[in-house]
């Protein structure tokens, strides 16, 4: 006899000023087995105002807002709730604010015309520490890396092992997939990331992947 509970939904908030937007996703996420949406706001201010109470797994949170934008909103939520993952989901792709979305706390970030069985995938990544992107944005975040020539003085600090890691992370790949792919336990790259973490004066995935970006870490 199998006494395993089936695992609890992950619990999802969104904030998207668009009603025909935001009832589409709190539909697809109410219809979508694993899920379930527990609030949805036309603002960050109404959010900020509930957001502890309803203590989510994942924040769906986009950009241009009526009041605070989302990523001043990111960054209010993180200093309510640090462990929250939010996931950007915009139709903006501008650099500048994806890397600002990143820098503020979110741990993904999606267009809007992400398909809904991607996004769905993407809220799961997210949930188990990975850091979903669309994949034209994370091209434009390799891309980014690529082309910049200067590398920080500080990034030396970093092994060839750690530099790896950083540059799997900005794929938006998830522990796991990343030992694969170098072929280490999942538990060695835990150790890395913690060791990149204190390197670059960061606190999460995020945060580490943003500064290696903007500085040409990698």
């Amino acid at each position: 006899m199998n006494n395993e509970r089936p695992a609890a939904p992950i619990r999802v908030v969104i904030v998207e000023d668009n009603k025909i937007i935001n009832d589409s996703l709190t539909s697809l996420i109410n219809r979508s087995p694993g899920f379930t949406c527990i609030g949805s706001f036309p603002d960050c201010e109404s959010m900020l105002a509930r957001i502890e109470g309803l203590g989510p797994d994942i924040l769906l949170m986009d950009i241009k807002l009526p009041g605070m934008n989302g990523i001043e909103g990111v960054k209010r939520v993180k200093l309510l709730l640090p462990e929250l993952n939010i996931l950007m989901l915009t139709i903006h792709e501008e650099n500048e604010l994806i890397f600002d979305a990143l820098c503020a706390g979110a741990c993904g970030y999606l267009v809007k015309k992400t398909h809904p069985d991607r996004l769905l995938e993407a809220i799961q990544e997210a949930h188990e520490g990975g850091a979903p992107m669309s994949s034209h944005i994370a091209r434009k975040v390799t891309r980014f890396f690529q082309d910049t020539k200067t590398l920080a003085e500080d990034s030396t600090l970093l092994t060839d092992r750690e530099l790896e890691i950083l540059k799997e992370l900005i794929k938006g790949k998830t522990y796991y997939s990343i030992a694969m792919t170098l072929n280490i336990s999942k538990d060695t790259v835990r150790f890395h990331i913690k060791r990149i973490y204190k390197k670059l004066h960061v606190h999460s995935q995020a945060e580490a992947v943003a500064k290696a970006i903007k500085k040409g870490y990698v």
